[in-house]
């Protein structure tokens, strides 16, 4: 998998300084599952996907839902596991982030994946 930063371009914050990008059917169908955390810092962008579950999730996330445009269309806050999780019809793809970490980010604003520094 390749590795981006996750930026809140709206509000200049870094949600993920290390994000995994899943973009095979593979990556995406594992998701974090099996994991026993998602590090401060980390995160996995599932591309392309409009709903997730947490079936087999050890620990809550967040879930952050963009559009084509990298406009946010929904955020899943503090998501348990073993609980499916939103579904958020025209989104692209779905970033997961420890829990918490998108508090600020709201529908409306601007994410972008940019290179690893």
């Amino acid at each position: 998998m390749r590795l981006a930063r996750v930026v809140n371009v709206t509000t200049g914050e870094t949600l993920a300084a290390r994000a995994e990008v899943a973009e095979s059917f593979f990556d995406r169908f594992m998701g974090l599952q099996g994991r026993a955390d998602l590090p401060v810092g980390a995160g996995l962008v599932l591309a392309p996907t409009s709903s997730i579950h947490m079936f087999f999730m050890r620990f809550p996330i967040d879930a952050v839902f963009v559009d084509s445009a990298w406009r946010v269309t929904r955020v899943g806050r503090r998501l348990r596991p073993w609980t499916i999780g939103p579904i958020a019809p025209g989104a692209l793809c779905c970033i997961e982030l420890p829990a918490g970490v998108a508090e600020r980010t709201q529908p409306g604003h601007t994410v972008a994946l940019r290179p690893m520094e």
